[in-house]
């Protein structure tokens, strides 16, 4: 795992997002395919309007998987990351994508980890773009996170830490509006991803980021696991790292 700290969240965006791009390209010039998972949040703003813009990608030959979504939230809700998939990234594309797989959570939620487990087995993940929660999570694997399971998504109970961070974020007006329940791909399969990026702004994610990096791996933490992901670099700049026992130099 290697740690970046940028100047700002605009340059946090564009580092990270050229750095995917990179393993974007790299697959499609190996096999002619790349396969991506793109998270939707208010923290990947800046990256994925830099993703957008990167030059000398062949959009026509990239699979696009989803990383979340809430349990029994219609896509016209505004804060749906179906929703945001589709206006936030996959219109604003320069070109239409090979595939797009959205997590569907309006059905049976069961029925739809195993629809996607069966799209998403055979593939090599090329990247796997994530956030940080404020609670520490990856995707919507809330602490205790589930470190053994081998199922790609799964059904989770979301925590009121969680829960609030979309309060707070402005998505919902009350706690009681927030589902309590998503669907969200697992951390082993996030981790077994080729390339991990990772992109965390702002000061309210500094305790997670110095949970995730200082201490030992944990359930409790569930993105110190990223520790033992070798092609993983999470992108920083100087509020997020602000908590940082040992800071790095802002590049």
């Amino acid at each position: 795992m290697n740690v970046v700290i940028t100047r700002n969240k605009q340059e946090l965006g564009a580092a990270a997002a050229s750095d995917g791009a990179a393993a974007i390209r790299d697959a499609i010039r190996g096999r002619g395919m790349a396969n991506m998972v793109i998270p939707t949040g208010a923290s990947q703003f800046e990256m994925i309007e830099s993703l957008i813009a990167q030059p000398g990608i062949d959009w026509g030959k990239v699979a696009v998987f989803h990383l979340d979504e809430y349990v029994g939230l219609p896509i016209t809700h505004p804060a749906s990351f179906r929703k945001f998939l589709r206006a936030r990234f996959i219109a604003r594309l320069p070109a239409k994508v090979a595939e797009v797989h959205e997590v569907n959570g309006e059905g049976d939620p069961i029925a739809e980890c195993a629809r996607l487990k069966r799209i998403i087995g055979p593939r090599t993940i090329d990247v796997a773009f994530v956030g940080i929660g404020e609670n520490g999570h990856l995707a919507f694997n809330d602490p205790p996170a589930d470190f053994d399971t081998t199922e790609p998504y799964l059904v989770v109970n979301l925590d009121e830490a969680c829960r609030r961070q979309q309060v707070g974020e402005g998505w919902y007006a009350t706690l009681d509006d927030v589902p309590k329940r998503a669907i969200s791909m697992s951390i082993h399969q996030i981790l077994k991803a080729r390339r991990i990026v990772c992109s965390v702004p702002d000061q309210r994610k500094a305790k997670a980021v110095q949970a995730t990096l200082e201490n030992q791996v944990s359930p409790l933490y569930p993105a110190s696991l990223l520790q033992r992901h070798a092609e993983t670099t999470i992108y920083l700049e100087p509020a997020s790292a602000s908590l940082l026992s040992r800071p790095l130099a802002a590049k």
